[in-house]
């Protein structure tokens, strides 16, 4: 299992973080300059810099490389959320979405699990709003992620 984002905060750094503790490959796509709302991201996360410095870019970059996207939210989704199930949509790759207003955390991960499992997704996107505008998410998805039982390759 590999895990993927964008490395924005909020979402995309809460699922990088879990990944590292849970011992899961993690990866993705970053605009030029490693560009967050909070600077450069940190060198621990060992994602690619793309030449584009635009956010749409390394969104839709890391739709097509992963076997599906994860998008988490509280409420509907806006702005780089919305635009991420606009491209999945549009590339017709597998999404779910988690909005934790309407799913407890029990009944989300096992939809995660459920889904992952059924569509035997290798290279998960995890994706969803920027801690500046929904300051609850990095807990709430670091949760989630750290409460998955990930699939784990076997040995031959």
């Amino acid at each position: 299992m590999i895990i993927i984002s964008g490395g924005q905060t909020g979402a995309d750094q809460a699922a990088l973080d879990a990944a590292m503790i849970l011992g899961l490959a993690h990866g993705g796509w970053l605009p030029k300059g490693r560009k967050t709302e909070a600077g450069p991201l940190p060198l621990r996360y060992a994602l690619k810099e793309m030449d584009s410095s635009r956010y749409r870019d390394r969104t839709e970059k890391n739709i097509v490389a992963a076997d599906g996207t994860l998008l988490c939210s509280f409420g509907p989704l806006t702005g780089g959320s919305a635009l991420t199930e606009a491209l999945a949509i549009r590339h017709d790759r597998p999404l779910l979405h988690i909005d934790f207003d309407l799913i407890d955390h029990r009944r989300a991960v096992a939809l995660v699990e459920e889904w992952v499992g059924s569509l035997e997704l290798k290279v998960v996107n995890v994706a969803g709003p920027r801690a500046s505008s929904e300051p609850r998410i990095y807990r709430a998805v670091f949760e989630l992620m750290t409460a998955i039982r990930w699939p784990v390759k076997q040995q031959t």
